[in-house]
């Protein structure tokens, strides 16, 4: 069991990196004016996304999914802090999935989306970490 919550770690440090990285690529695709420039980050955006984002994504599901079935099914229907931090996780899969778009409009050259708006969605990633982190380690209910 530990050696399967030690890889669940791996893939979830894994994918908050994508996850704090490709919102950064949006901010700096969304400002440039160079053709060039944009081409490159298309490229980067769609690596990052397919290459890291999607397979640590899926390992994160997977592994947390054997992590939850390895426990007594008792102790998580007990622990409102297990349940908090599982709702939490659904919004980051959300917000991944929000990512998703946001990549196909920079695809399409269809994005109508500003720096600034992706300077903001670039921080929910940060806000859900310490929450699930806290919620993971405290305990609190």
């Amino acid at each position: 069991m530990l050696w399967l919550k030690a890889l669940h770690i791996i893939a979830v440090i894994t994918w908050f990196a994508a996850l704090f990285y490709l919102p950064r690529l949006f901010v700096y695709h969304a400002a440039t004016e160079s053709r060039e420039v944009a081409e490159q980050l298309k490229i980067m955006e769609r690596k990052l996304y397919r290459g890291i984002m999607v397979p640590s994504a899926i390992a994160v599901l997977l592994l947390g999914l054997a992590l939850l079935h390895g426990y007594a099914w008792q102790a998580y229907s007990s622990s409102g802090w297990l349940h908090a931090k599982l709702a939490l996780v659904v919004v980051l899969y959300g917000y991944h999935g929000l990512c998703w778009h946001h990549l196909r409009q920079f695809q399409q050259d269809r994005n109508h989306r500003s720096h600034r708006y992706f300077r903001w969605f670039n921080e929910l990633p940060a806000l859900m970490l310490v929450s699930i982190v806290l919620l993971a380690v405290a305990k609190p209910f």
